[in-house]
């Protein structure tokens, strides 16, 4: 039955339609015909006049092909990976001759930016048929196998999940898990692995499933980009956003994934407008839709290794290869995750140790007991949600107390839940495990007794280090954080002398190269303060690159 009035196909207005229809190519379609099929690269927004159109999931090694929708006049047709520019996941067929009008993307791009209307519709819609896809059948596109306490496939299903691509988990000791590794075949030296579009990919990498899904970055043109923005936390999403939404070309590169740190904390509640919170990842995500709304291309993992600013244009080099010419630059790398010096310490990471309490985390550690170690309002909102989740919790603080680093209403949550345990002036000694984490040593400062107990999830938030040993030619603290304008060492300076003019808010010590959120010398190390940063640093770079048209 066609499919109408719903969040995945709403009823559009006539009017509505003819706007829509407006930017469109029309044309007639027969029975048959195939609009789009998985692996495609790139399709157009497709607009039904009238005829039916099914969409269908591939089939794979152990599942045939399914129905997941029909669509008939009035209706539109694509998902989410119109503005991500991911492969496309599903077939659609056209099973009722009809009239269809075409919308290419560059003219898609323009209707988002100019109908603010019909943006807020499709865009609500297209998110709404992700999540349909990501959990129903067509999930089973792409399918991810290996061990649940496996680093490498915890960066796989931290990747596809922060990057909302629609997959499957499958646990290689489930019967499940087995089933489909006997079918595909798959040893267990072949862990992790993924299954899509009919491939199978061996110990894979998120840069792997990246590549095959069309999410790394692809050079549109051979001109320069107006603004590339190196990092996709909260400073470089609001750079990209703000950049895309004023008619600068922009790219965002990001060596990870979307969302940088923030997106690894569990909950954010000091966040204007958000009374009730809302967690990194979905603060993060929204940010990334509204970057891709307007214009902006988004590519994970990207890692940059070179700016080369000696030539007419800058030049980022990616660890590819691959180069991208920008006319800007902003820099929001922000900063690495910390670990503590003991033995086995990267045998565990992603195997017991994490660097963010989300629900992946949550869900891999299941009610077995957890340490959390720090003292700022992450490891208070990390100890609470891995606690809400039915953990026993034990946080570490090597302070005496925990009113010195985190907020007071943390304070007392923390202090009253019944399933945490804080140990002050206590730091974490020893790992232990087979090919896990089983457990942890805590010793006292004050040189008590140590104590051995359980762990399967040991949680670190001590703080993070400047990203920015890549940088040359870049001036920083001593601690590596990029210094900008005001902080830039005084006195004549011959390059901005030639330009006849001083560095711009946030601008480096090289012109057109700009730095905000975490990585700033003197930043607040705070979303909201990272955001207005990314924000404003795009009105310098407009002044920057206005001043050399």
């Amino acid at each position: 039955m066609t499919t109408t009035g719903t969040p995945t196909a709403p009823q559009l207005s006539t009017d509505q339609l003819r706007r829509l229809t407006a930017y469109g190519d029309p044309g007639e379609v027969v029975p048959g015909d195939v609009v789009f099929a998985p692996g495609d690269t790139g399709y157009d927004l497709v607009v039904l006049e009238s005829g039916r159109v099914e969409i269908t999931s591939p089939a794979t090694g152990d599942q045939p092909e399914s129905p997941i929708a029909e669509y008939g006049a009035g209706s539109f047709l694509g998902e989410l990976n119109l503005l991500t520019g991911q492969v496309v996941y599903v077939t659609a067929r056209v099973v009722e001759a009809g009239r269809v009008h075409r919308v290419p993307p560059a003219r898609f791009r323009r209707l988002m930016a100019e109908d603010a209307d019909l943006a807020d519709v499709l865009l609500r819609t297209l998110m709404a048929r992700r999540k349909a896809l990501r959990t129903g059948v067509a999930a089973r596109a792409v399918e991810i196998i290996g061990s649940q306490l496996s680093a490498g496939s915890h960066a796989l299903r931290t990747y596809a999940a922060r990057q909302r691509i629609a997959h499957l988990w499958f646990d290689a000791e489930t019967v499940a898990g087995q089933a489909l590794m006997a079918a595909t075949p798959l040893a267990a030296g072949d862990l992790p692995a993924v299954v899509v579009g009919g491939r199978v990919l061996r110990r894979a990498t998120p840069g792997e499933l990246a590549d095959v899904l069309g999410l790394s970055y692809r050079a549109l043109s051979g001109d320069p980009v107006d603004l590339a923005v190196v990092g996709s936390g909260p400073a470089g999403l609001a750079a990209a956003v703000y950049g895309a939404s004023e008619g600068l070309r922009t790219v965002l590169l990001d060596a990870v994934g979307t969302g940088g740190q923030a997106a690894a904390s569990s909950r954010i509640e000091n966040y204007l407008g958000f009374p009730s919170g809302l967690s990194g990842v979905e603060l993060t995500q929204r940010a990334a839709l509204q970057a891709l709304k307007f214009g902006a291309q988004l590519s994970s993992p990207c890692e940059v290794v070179e700016l080369d600013t000696g030539g007419t244009q800058l030049r980022l080099v990616l660890r590819d290869g691959t180069e991208v010419l920008a006319r800007s630059v902003v820099l929001a790398t922000g900063a690495r995750y910390r670990g503590l010096p003991l033995d086995r310490w990267a045998d565990f990471e992603g195997a017991g140790i994490y660097y963010a309490a989300t629900e992946l985390e949550a869900r891999a550690c299941s009610h077995a007991p957890l340490t959390v170690v720090g003292g700022a309002n992450s490891a208070g909102q990390a100890a609470l949600f891995l606690a809400s989740r039915g953990a026993p919790v034990t946080l570490a603080v090597r302070g005496p107390d925990l009113t010195a680093g985190m907020s007071a209403y943390l304070v007392d949550r923390v202090l009253a839940h019944p399933r945490i345990t804080v140990a002050t002036g206590t730091q974490v000694t020893a790992l232990g495990g087979g090919d896990s984490l089983e457990s942890v040593t805590l010793t006292p400062r004050d040189g008590g007794p140590s104590r051995e107990q359980a762990c399967v999830g040991l949680f670190c938030f001590i703080g993070a280090e400047p990203a920015t040993d890549w940088l040359g030619g870049v001036a920083v603290d001593g601690d590596g954080f990029v210094l900008t304008d005001v902080d830039l060492p005084a006195g004549p300076d011959p390059t901005w002398t030639a330009l006849g003019r001083e560095p711009l808010p946030f601008e480096t010590s090289v012109p057109g190269v700009f730095a905000a959120g975490d990585v700033r010398h003197g930043s607040m190390k705070r979303v909201a303060a990272a955001v207005g940063e990314g924000a404003s640093a795009v009105r310098s770079v407009h002044a920057a690159i206005g001043a050399h048209v």
